[in-house]
């Protein structure tokens, strides 16, 4: 790969990141009209309707048989699993506690990687990867009190659903267009998350403010949809572990909207810990595979 083509897949990675990063704060915000189950089961509705349609209009054909096993990974770890365990989480965790935690996607999704593609990042890769991590997992233990709380174990989780995800999005991106595989992903969804949405609507109260319809606006078209294709299509430009390390910078994008967006107050650990895993980025982004 060419020297711009590289810069382009960091360029969309990097920009999904940036979509990522928001999506803690919009879940926070369409928690305040939205119960958990109908946040979740109606972003996934309205950002099927969406794939659906630009499906639909560039009458794009279904996926081979083969792609199929794939597509349904994708759906049960990024649209169904992680918005639903890491929105029950922030029913009792702040998003900075939250984004901090999320720190250790990179890693687990180039654990995946290497077990599910045979992929083997260098000796270098792995030693910045694994400081992250120790980084981000000394500052839950911390955070928690020493011992790891129900919204932890939500968050931890939710890491690992959304690593298969990723891996297997990443995978299928490189024999199809990005948004295709996020896209059929939440069509697969629909038959579940149509009467989910329905049950979970008559059962939670919903009060439509602002706040809680740009939540479920943004969670819905920027995070589940726009936010993948630029995701997915920069991984199969620069590769899953390569990729997935650009998300170090996430925890820190997100505690700047925790406090710019919800008003929270940062303890001086939440920044430091997202600065140190930050400090990683440059080191797996010069280590080679």
């Amino acid at each position: 790969m060419g020297r711009s083509g590289s810069r382009g897949g960091i360029l969309q990675a990097a920009l999904g990141v940036v979509a990522f990063s928001l999506t803690f704060p919009a879940t926070a915000w369409g928690l305040e009209g939205f119960g958990p189950w109908s946040l979740v089961s109606v972003r996934c509705v309205l950002a099927a309707v969406v794939a659906g349609g630009c499906l639909l209009a560039l009458r794009v054909p279904p996926p081979g048989r083969r792609h199929w096993a794939g597509l349904a990974v994708v759906a049960a770890g990024v649209v169904v699993g992680f918005p639903l365990l890491t929105t029950l989480a922030l029913e009792t965790s702040t998003t900075a506690h939250a984004a901090v935690v999320v720190g250790l996607l990179p890693l687990t999704t180039a654990l995946f990687s290497a077990l599910r593609m045979g992929s083997r990042p260098s000796r270098t890769f792995w030693c910045a990867a694994l400081a992250g991590a120790a980084a981000v997992l000394a500052f839950t233990v911390a955070q928690s009190g020493g011992a790891l709380g129900t919204a932890d174990l939500y968050l931890f989780a939710a890491l690992l659903v959304c690593a298969a995800g990723y891996t297997e999005g990443g995978r299928l991106a490189r024999v199809m267009p990005g948004w295709q595989v996020i896209g059929w992903a939440l069509v697969c969804c629909l038959p579940f998350s149509v009467p989910g949405a329905l049950l979970a609507l008559s059962y939670e109260p919903v009060q439509l403010t602002a706040h809680s319809v740009t939540g479920l606006l943004w969670v819905a078209a920027g995070s589940q949809f726009l936010g993948l294709i630029v995701w997915y299509r920069g991984m199969a430009a620069i590769g899953i572990p390569r990729a997935s390390q650009l998300q170090l910078a996430q925890p820190l994008l997100t505690l700047v909207w925790s406090v710019l967006l919800l008003g929270e107050h940062l303890t001086v650990a939440a920044p430091l810990t997202a600065a140190a895993v930050l400090v990683c980025i440059a080191v797996t982004q010069r280590a080679r595979g």
